[in-house]
């Protein structure tokens, strides 16, 4: 069964077009299936072992661990769309995931911060320094735009246009979006072009970690002390750490950001299709979700304003 995920991820990659990190994902989950079906048989599962019953187990075995329900739903529909992969090819004869039903996803609020802590948190880097530029423009163009971290980090100097305050997005799917940016991240991002080659450590100087000359297939926006493209673990770290320093609220991560710009804009008065298109959603249902996140505000509008409240 292992030797058919290297093809399947590929297959996802080349004709699914889905991201880098989607597919990463799917390995992820699948390398945990198969890790328990070997536990579970006592063998190396083969294709032929995924049935009805070893994927029935495996949910099971998520329940038991005490898994978020939605992990345990996505690993599902990892398998299951595994096993279409197979039986397209002729590998499987039957849909092991037919009689299954998924986990009820709790539909929780998303994490947000309030204006206030935004802006303390945009406050955080230290401008005097090209680390300190590079970060605040980072939390300065996440805040203005709403970009996922993933979206963020691919960037390159080519998609920025700092005059129209445009940033060219190539979304989840491959779709390609274009997303309007504020004049703080602006100024913030022209500040740090400049100092942006003063990153790298001259022991470096642009080398890949075998020494070799870094590729210049792109140009990535945002560089690491080596030169290359800034990861997105990277970027969560620094998030984390401004974060702290400001004492914002436990749990708040770079997507909680991605958040922010969108609650704010909805409380504003924003058109929910307007925001969808923004956040780059392809269904409004994932939009919807904002205008929960709002609720709160606007039961307080209504007692302050409404003369029988």
């Amino acid at each position: 069964m292992r030797e058919q995920l290297r093809p399947f991820l590929d297959h996802l990659r080349l004709n699914r077009n889905l991201s880098r990190h989607t597919v990463r994902a799917y390995g992820s989950d699948l390398s945990q299936f198969f890790e328990f079906a070997a536990a579970h048989l006592g063998r190396e599962p083969r294709v032929a072992d995924l049935g009805h019953r070893l994927v029935r187990d495996y949910l099971a075995d998520t329940y038991e661990r005490r898994q978020a329900s939605s992990s345990s739903a996505r690993k599902l529909a990892a398998v299951r769309t595994f096993a279409r992969y197979l039986r397209r090819e002729g590998l499987l004869e039957d849909d092991p995931g037919t009689l299954l039903s998924p986990p009820k996803v709790e539909r929780r609020m998303p994490a947000h911060m309030a204006v206030d802590e935004v802006g303390a948190l945009l406050a955080v880097p230290d401008a005097s320094t090209p680390l300190g530029l590079r970060d605040r423009a980072i939390l300065e163009l996440f805040y203005a735009s709403g970009l996922r971290l993933g979206e963020l980090v691919g960037l390159d100097l080519e998609d920025v246009n700092l005059s129209g305050r445009m940033v060219r997005v190539l979304g989840k799917g491959g779709k390609e979006r274009i997303v309007p940016f504020n004049p703080a991240a602006a100024a913030a991002i022209r500040e740090y072009l400049p100092e942006r080659r003063g990153l790298v450590s001259p022991a470096h100087g642009g080398a890949t970690a075998a020494g070799e000359p870094a590729p210049r297939t792109s140009d990535p926006l945002f560089v690491n002390y080596r030169g290359g493209r800034l990861s997105s673990r990277s970027v969560a770290r620094m998030v984390r750490r401004c974060v702290t320093q400001v004492g914002a609220r436990r749990g708040i991560s770079p997507h909680a950001l991605r958040h922010s710009f969108a609650t704010h804009l909805l409380e504003r008065g924003a058109d929910l299709r307007a925001i969808q298109e923004l956040l780059g959603h392809a269904r409004i249902t994932t939009t919807q979700r904002y205008t929960h996140v709002s609720a709160a505000q606007i039961t307080e509008i209504y007692r302050r304003t409404h003369p029988r409240a």
